[in-house]
């Protein structure tokens, strides 16, 4: 009995390695991060980005560092990245990895680029891309994986929770309950209880802010109205009429004064600044705002004087809620070329994990690009939002064309340029 208990067991151990095939590079999860090359090795990792310094990565490099202690590893900003990328990818210096962007495929301009980028969903690379949203994963025409998001992106609107425990009021989730709460702030003397950026079309203004989810949101509804609005067909136009008319409701209610937000000269800094104030309820702002809340704190004397708890949190437009419009905002890519590439990919089977991904999004204040959106308390609302008014721009396959369409529309009717009728006759003509 014994030996045959033996064999059984030696069977099944077969099996197992069988199983495996062999590798010795384990998937990287939540578990200690085991080195598989030798760690006496000595090599240089550059990492380049638009991105003027990069703390979060650095504090990534130090700990990498504890299991390959001579490997050097930098990162360095390159000035007019998006022209010079592809230069320096070819260039005798070339680096290892280097800040990537969805839009960057399919696009000629960035063909030598992508060419250079490593398939980073094959199975011997061991990268754990599970730990990673689905719909922030980008595939190219073969189904590969040319890209890991770092961070995420989204829209909403900073609340602070001690504004309204001393009011008595509760954060809204619907649109009923929005419209409520902004009228009951209004009669307790709030000149604005929503405010934002306002003075210039661009991605951060309020209008494009609270536009761009709803318009996102119709033509996922409409599935059939998604080719035509990237082709800017003005038929197409009638799509944009809730996204126009919830700006233009927020206005009119008086829930935003425009005056008020005009008021702010700047639309990064002075935005948060501005809410730290601590007398603005709701200040509305894409969450590349909110990475710069941590580092303001000790910049404002108010804040200072009478810190407060505050969260970041869809806007909720219709009845049923907010959206969670989940976008990648940096997405590291390996240059297949470069040098030492076998430590490039150990150090991205580091970095591409629960616990480096969470730890970074965390010292930089953006949105984690993992499952776990309540490793940041700040971003926790956003975990509560239900899968299906989760929407994936990118996967849906919105383009930049559409985006400067509801852009601009949404600016100008804010604004009082034009109507929402004008503005909907006028898609496909906005520059």
């Amino acid at each position: 009995m014994k030996k045959i208990l033996c064999i059984v067991v030696v069977l099944c151990m077969a099996l197992q390695l069988a199983a495996c095939g062999g590798k010795t590079t384990e998937k990287t999860t939540d578990a200690e991060f085991k080195p598989s090359l030798d760690t006496k090795a000595n090599c240089k990792i550059t990492v380049v980005g638009s991105y003027d310094n990069f703390e979060a990565l650095e504090a990534e490099f130090d700990r990498f560092n504890e299991f390959y202690p001579n490997v050097q590893l930098s990162y360095m900003k390159l000035d007019d990245y998006n022209n010079v990328l592809g230069t320096a990818l070819e260039s005798n210096d070339k680096p290892n990895v280097f800040f990537s962007y969805t839009w960057m495929m399919g696009n000629e301009k960035y063909a030598s680029v992508c060419a250079h980028m490593e398939e980073l969903s094959d199975p011997a690379l061991a990268l754990d891309i599970d730990c990673i949203r689905p719909g922030l994963i980008n595939h190219d025409a073969e189904g590969r994986v040319l890209l890991a998001p770092v961070f995420s992106r989204t829209y909403g609107m900073l609340v602070n929770n001690d504004l309204f425990e001393k009011e008595g009021l509760s954060v809204p989730t619907t649109r009923t309950e929005l419209m409520a709460v902004c009228e009951e702030f209004k009669n307790k003397g709030y000149a604005s209880p929503m405010m934002g950026y306002s003075l210039k079309s661009n991605t951060s203004t309020f209008m494009n802010t609270i536009a761009y989810p709803l318009f996102v949101a119709t033509l996922a509804e409409n599935p059939e109205a998604l080719e035509p609005a990237n082709e800017l067909d003005p038929a197409t136009g009638e799509y944009t009429r809730p996204a126009l008319e919830a700006v233009e409701q927020l206005i009119q209610n008086g829930c935003i004064d425009l005056a008020e937000c005009d008021k702010i000269e700047d639309n990064y800094t002075k935005v948060i600044l501005r809410f730290f104030e601590g007398d603005v309820p709701m200040m509305i702002c894409p969450a590349d705002t909110v990475s710069g809340t941590k580092k303001r704190e000790s910049q404002s004397e108010a804040f200072s004087s009478a810190p407060f708890s505050y969260t970041f949190a869809p806007i909720p437009l219709t009845e049923d809620g907010g959206y969670f419009i989940d976008s990648p905002s940096v997405e590291f890519s390996v240059n297949k070329d470069c040098n030492d590439l076998d430590m490039t990919n150990e150090f991205m089977r580091f970095l591409i994990t629960n616990k480096a991904l969470n730890e970074m999004a965390s010292v930089k204040r953006l949105v984690t690009p993992t499952t776990d959106l309540s490793f940041d308390s700040v971003y926790a609302p956003f975990g509560q939002v239900p899968a299906d008014r989760t929407i994936s721009p990118e996967v849906l396959g919105i383009k930049d064309p559409l985006a400067v369409q509801i852009r601009i529309a949404a600016f100008r009717v804010g604004v009082g340029e034009i109507t929402v009728d004008e503005a909907v006759k006028m898609y496909g003509s906005f520059e």
